[in-house]
């Protein structure tokens, strides 16, 4: 029974198309999509035709957010899935998210409202892409990586175990109308295990970020920079960009 004053759950319905499945109202499933065991998708998800969603997937989540949350707290669209996109077990995408076609959400892992990834990118296990980010094509985010909220991250990046972008110098303690700022991660870019951006950082197109680096001023172009805090050490050579590995 819901408490006065608080809105009552969406609905969720069981159905015979695979084993523990609840469905909300008014879900588009195509026959072709491939379902496991105790999935949940909720109302008004659109799913394309031959996405595979795995064991105790969530899919369309509601928001909820804390009172002294400053993310946006307008009504998210509903979650559409691309054709042939991968979910895997246990992962949970909530409403007013986007996940392009073929690409594939790993196993535990997060997407949050209003985030949206690209045709054929993969955020791996247990990792996080938090509301309003936007990850292009071909990306490819390694396992337990933090993409903060207001991101963005162009076509072909790669970004190794473990990094952590940051958008709020202050940690919570500004006023209501300082905008956050998050990474933006120019294409082709590549990101070392373990390191971490501070909020705002740029990182420019074909330049690499070392393993372990803190990153606390913007990455030139084609510049390999390492250490703490990150410094350039040279520039990424002709034979290491991305038109001679595609």
């Amino acid at each position: 029974m819901c408490r006065p004053g608080r809105l009552a759950p969406p609905a969720l319905h069981p159905s015979e198309r695979a084993p523990g499945l609840l469905l909300g109202d008014g879900v588009e499933l195509p026959e072709s999509v491939e379902l496991g065991g105790h999935v949940i998708i909720h109302s008004g998800t659109v799913v394309g035709e031959g996405a595979r969603i795995q064991d105790g997937v969530v899919l369309g989540k509601p928001v909820a957010l804390s009172p002294r949350s400053d993310a946006p707290r307008v009504a998210p669209t509903p979650l559409v899935v691309g054709a042939g996109a991968v979910v895997c077990a246990g992962a949970v995408v909530l409403a007013g998210a986007r996940l392009g076609e073929r690409s594939i959400v790993g196993d535990q892992a997060h997407v949050r409202e209003r985030a949206s990834v690209g045709a054929g990118s993969v955020v791996g296990r247990g990792s996080a892409v938090d509301n309003d980010v936007k990850v292009g094509s071909g990306v490819r985010i390694q396992t337990g990586c933090y993409l903060t909220a207001f991101s963005l991250v162009e076509d072909e990046v790669f970004v190794a175990p473990g990094v952590t972008t940051t958008n709020d110098p202050t940690m919570a303690r500004h006023s209501a109308d300082m905008p956050l700022r998050g990474a933006t991660l120019r294409r082709a870019c590549r990101v070392g295990g373990g390191a971490t951006l501070l909020p705002g950082i740029e990182v420019g197109e074909e330049a690499l970020v070392g393993a372990g680096a803190v990153v606390a001023v913007d990455v030139p172009p084609r510049a390999v920079v390492v250490g703490v805090p990150a410094r350039v050490i040279r520039e990424t050579a002709d034979e290491e960009l991305l038109e001679r590995w595609i």
